[in-house]
């Protein structure tokens, strides 16, 4: 299925936004950015840069947000380097906050408490996406996880197979090979792709599993959603996973996925918000909103977050840089949520945007509450 033309141009527009975005000087700005309907955020200033890093699935909204706060005297620097390497980058101080698709488990939360006690932030949900490019097939496909996960462990190699044929009645498939593209970075994108083909196949969970990174049974890797991107658009017969962004942003033809209710679901802000309708959502703020429940929720969305230290300062950042942290965590779930919509990510729902403001307001520099 190909997205509306006017949410594709939007995401294109953004993916090439991200590079003035990142890394502006500009002098901080007397003016002040559009009202968001909270004074803190309005009226905010920022005094420097914030350096991050992580998530490839987030950089577009990311570096929007970014561009957005220019004016108002930051400089955001993001680096689109995977969720591993942004929960790496928290772990070690390097990042002042770090983006992954995929919550901290408690291993990494353990080798991350030298930095003090670390909070997640959810900040919007996005789709993955079955992206392919073949030939003659302009509209979206039929794909359950089964059959997604057999072409994944390389047995199924034709796109005229009889698994994805007897799905895709009408529709002329050929004769033709499939090449497969994954991640070679630790990723959280694949880990909640990999958790849809681990949901629908025991060999797929109990052979190269579900995680940011696993051994990959046949495929080409690539580094980051533009890398898979980019190597399914020159590659006839390919099929990769990418954040929904990147594949509109390649006019991409992606797969409806078949959900636990039986049906074969688009991704669309809709079908991707429904997958939070139902989510319970723990005190930490640890979830996964993957194979989620409804007729039509589409079965391979993810939440992101933003992970960082409680006490930025104890962590060795400056207060400057936990003001503007917090203030940029703030735009992003007040105004920030508008702008995630227009480049196709679901705003976070209601009971999960409340707790999210309730770990940024709780933020501290030094043991006391950053102002």
């Amino acid at each position: 299925m190909r997205f509306r033309t006017f949410t594709a141009v939007g995401a294109s527009a953004v993916l090439a936004l991200g590079v003035a975005a990142c890394g502006s000087d500009d002098k901080k700005s007397d003016s002040t950015a559009a009202s968001t309907g909270t004074e803190t955020t309005a009226t905010a200033k920022f005094s420097g840069s914030i350096n991050a890093g992580g998530s490839t699935f987030a950089k577009p909204v990311y570096d929007t947000w970014g561009s957005k706060l220019k004016s108002q005297g930051l400089t955001f620097n993001y680096a689109g380097t995977g969720s591993g390497a942004g929960i790496a980058g928290v772990t070690d101080g390097t990042l002042d906050f770090g983006g992954t698709d995929s919550a901290m488990d408690d291993e990494e939360i353990a080798a991350a408490k030298k930095q003090g006690d670390i909070v997640h932030v959810p900040t919007f949900f996005g789709a993955v996406v079955a992206a392919y490019n073949v030939k003659g097939i302009e509209t979206g496909l039929k794909l359950d996880g089964e059959t997604l996960a057999n072409i994944f462990l390389g047995k199924i190699t034709k796109w005229n197979d009889p698994a994805i044929a007897g799905q895709n009645d009408g529709v002329t498939l050929p004769d033709e090979k499939i090449t497969v593209v994954h991640r070679s970075d630790e990723s959280g994108t694949t880990k909640a792709f990999l958790s849809y083909l681990g949901a629908y196949s025991k060999e797929w969970e109990k052979g190269p599993g579900v995680d940011k990174s696993v051994k990959w049974p046949t495929g080409t890797g690539a580094k980051g959603n533009d890398g898979v991107a980019g190597q399914v658009k020159q590659t006839e017969g390919a099929i990769g996973y990418v954040e929904q962004a990147y594949a509109l942003q390649n006019d991409f033809a992606y797969a409806s996925l078949k959900n636990k209710a039986g049906n074969y679901v688009e991704p669309t802000l809709e079908s991707v918000s429904a997958a939070g309708d139902n989510v319970e959502v723990p005190a930490d703020l640890r979830f996964s909103i993957g194979d989620a429940s409804g007729d039509q929720t589409y079965p391979d969305a993810s939440a992101t977050f933003i992970v960082l230290p409680k006490d930025l300062c104890k962590a060795g950042k400056s207060k400057d840089v936990a003001s503007d942290v917090k203030n940029f965590l703030t735009y992003g779930l007040t105004t920030g949520q508008e702008e995630a919509k227009q480049l196709a990510y679901a705003p976070l729902p209601a009971s999960v945007l409340d707790k999210a403001k309730a770990v940024v307001d709780s933020l501290e520099c030094n043991g006391a509450p950053i102002s």
